[in-house]
């Protein structure tokens, strides 16, 4: 009994973990090694706890069983007892007995008498049956040892398996979450010089708007030139040519800005992503390593679990 109930603090353990590990999130909600342990733990349990239930069942019976032929033995034993006392008395009856008289209708054969034959198997019987008993009952705690060592040895083994998975599945839930901070660091540097990189295109395009303008105005103002003086000379061809260059080198540049933006944006979307798994992992270490593994501290010995304690 005791055996059974210790049984309940591992069971309470084990569903308790299950359940902590189901507020695990995606993607690390999976079925692992440690989940499959203890499954594996939860119906071992409950298959002890069957197992033992059967066997309190069978002790308790044969317990009745005991208790059924020892009342048989003490009635036989009791019967004896007097059956002495009264071929005693009658052995010192004598002639000159003073408590003897006349019993006319005492001679005689009574119908349920037995006889000697049927009154030695009574009592073989009774006593072949008695050993019977003893010798079951003697089995029968052979048995609930054996069971009581094994339960307590396969319980305890099991749980070693279990907290191996969750030591194993911490270690591994650590390492990857150490990478991606690492990660996440290199990626925020990223995220600082493309910053710095933008900033700089963006004064570039505005460094190139004031020769931009001077070279336009030139072009405009020479665009007034009178009569035979507007002439398609050095100057006005450098000039264009001029504006062509920072045209181009204006379109290169916002061209790169736009790069560096979207580059930025996926620097930003990894980021997101990377804080998000980071945490993801920091919950699961949380779930195994300070919930579930913290909790099996509580496990039983293995003298309480095989009912000694």
């Amino acid at each position: 009994e005791r055996a059974l109930d210790a049984t309940e603090v591992p069971y309470a353990i084990a569903t308790d973990n299950l359940q902590c590990r189901e507020r695990r999130q995606h993607p690390d909600l999976v079925r692992d090694q440690v989940e499959i342990e203890l499954l594996k733990e939860a119906e071992l349990i409950r298959n002890i706890q069957e197992l033992l239930k059967r066997t309190l069942m069978q002790a308790v019976n044969q317990m009745r069983l005991n208790r059924d032929q020892k009342e048989v033995c003490e009635m036989d034993w009791s019967d004896k007892v007097e059956t002495y006392n009264i071929d005693e008395k009658c052995g010192r009856y004598n002639n000159q007995s003073t408590n003897i008289q006349f019993h006319p209708g005492s001679v005689k054969f009574e119908e349920s008498a037995s006889t000697p034959e049927t009154w030695s198997k009574f009592s073989h019987d009774n006593i072949y049956r008695a050993e019977r008993e003893k010798m079951a009952s003697i089995n029968l705690r052979a048995l609930i040892d054996s069971v009581l060592q094994d339960v307590s040895e396969d319980l305890r083994a099991q749980c070693a398996a279990v907290n191996g998975a969750f030591a194993k599945r911490c270690e591994e839930l650590e390492d990857a979450k150490h990478k991606l901070e690492f990660h996440l660091k290199n990626t925020l540097k990223e995220i600082g010089d493309q910053e710095a990189n933008i900033a700089a295109l963006k004064q570039a395009i505005k460094d190139k708007e004031a020769p931009m303008k001077v070279a336009q105005t030139r072009l405009y103002d020479r665009s007034f030139r009178p009569n035979v003086e507007l002439c398609r000379d050095p100057a006005q061809f450098r000039l264009i040519s001029e504006v062509e260059e920072l045209t181009e080198s204006i379109e290169s540049l916002k061209k790169k800005l736009l790069e560096s933006e979207q580059s930025l944006r996926n620097l930003e979307d990894t980021r997101m992503n990377l804080e998000k798994e980071i945490a993801v992992k920091a919950n699961s270490i949380f779930i195994d390593k300070q919930k579930c593994m913290a909790h099996r501290t509580r496990y039983p010995v293995v003298l309480k679990l095989a009912g000694y304690q």
